[in-house]
């Protein structure tokens, strides 16, 4: 029976989405925070406009919970960790910050020497790793503030994208044309992989050690530990992230030509693709379930798709039309307390399903 996506568009970002990462499953569920390139103090602040600041929802959902404020700039870089009871963020104010998930409290500002791009927590949330336009990697003890981090240099160009991997015993990192996997305890350089173009997106899966980078049109997968390939997939058009499913049934990858692209990880066939945004993809990921992905665009949306369409989830109720009706399946939005016209009235032209604007407050 055809099925239609239907995704949640969770509005409140009003410049791109460049960022986004999902917590661990915790006892509450599981979260989902994005940052958002914008001018930050330079520009008004409106009621529901979030310019460059980070925003923490409900992660099957998509609920906003919280906005942490305090960057003066763009924010590039967002994670949770494990348990997401800790936010870090990554900004164009030079700084690195640490937050309270879960009361919205500013914990610690990290003052870097420019841009910072990436940051990543160790497993037992001790440790921060960030990386930025000065080519070195730093390592922060979160229990000693004071202590000036490690430095890891060697990269010959700006670090978009920095990772634990190997159980925090070995990190990932990406500049412009290169990969290279560094150990932990003698903060040396183990491999490095080099590209003919720019690498526009890195995501570590510690299931397996894989490696997953994308370049131009290209999605590949690496093992973490020796960065030798495993096997590579090429897009329609320049995809600028991709995401591998938690079972590894699926990817999912997001490009410059606005639309989502969902393959057989074992096969490589195309299985779904649409018009995911108004504007270029810069990241998708998998919830930790493996039930919905969500993607960030330049249109200044996040929006939530599921992986199995049709499937009852979150906000999304499977409604089977009458039989022989000719209809097609269609999923349903369930919002509560909510009549039937006011779901019309809220839905765009994709049938999408729109939040309404937050208000500018901490989490």
């Amino acid at each position: 029976m055809a099925m239609r996506q239907t995704p949640l568009t969770c509005s409140g970002h009003t410049r791109p989405v460049v960022d986004l990462a999902f917590s661990g499953i915790t006892p509450y569920g599981y979260f989902l925070i994005s940052a958002c390139k914008g001018a930050g103090q330079h520009l008004p602040r409106l009621s529901g406009q979030h310019y460059g600041k980070p925003m923490l929802r409900q992660g099957d959902t998509g609920d906003w919970i919280g906005t942490f404020l305090g960057h003066k700039g763009a924010v590039w870089g967002a994670t949770l960790n494990k348990d997401a009871t800790k936010a870090a963020t990554a900004a164009a104010d030079f700084t690195a910050k640490v937050w309270d998930a879960v009361s919205g409290d500013e914990l610690m500002t990290l003052a870097h020497k420019h841009i910072v791009k990436t940051v990543d927590f160790t497993q037992d949330s001790n440790y921060l790793l960030t990386g930025g336009q000065d080519k070195l990697l730093r390592i922060y003890d979160l229990n000693k503030p004071e202590a000036e981090p490690k430095e890891i240099s060697g990269h010959t160009s700006g670090i978009k994208k920095a990772l634990w991997c190997s159980e925090d015993k070995q990190i990932l990192s990406a500049d412009d044309k290169t990969v290279r996997l560094w150990d932990h305890a003698t903060m040396t350089e183990v491999k490095s992989l080099n590209f003919n173009m720019s690498v526009s997106s890195m995501e570590y899966i510690p299931e397996g050690e894989i490696l997953v980078i994308t370049y131009g049109r290209s999605i590949a997968f690496h093992s973490a530990v020796s960065l030798d390939p495993i096997k590579s997939f090429e897009a329609p058009a320049t995809i600028n992230s991709a995401s591998l499913h938690p079972e590894k049934e699926f990817l999912v990858a997001g490009g410059e030509d606005f639309k989502l692209y969902k393959y057989d990880y074992n096969s490589g066939e195309e299985l779904e693709s649409y018009k995911g945004h108004f504007g270029p993809i810069h990241c998708v990921r998998f919830s930790p379930d493996g039930e919905l992905y969500a993607s960030g665009s330049e249109d200044g949306t996040l929006r939530l798709w599921q992986t199995v369409v049709g499937k009852t989830y979150g906000l999304w109720k499977c409604v089977l039309p009458e039989e022989d009706s000719g209809e097609l399946a269609k999923p349903k939005i369930g919002f509560p307390e909510t009549t039937e016209e006011e779901i019309e009235e809220i839905a765009s032209e994709n049938s999408d399903c729109i939040y309404p604007s937050a208000p500018d407050v901490k989490a």
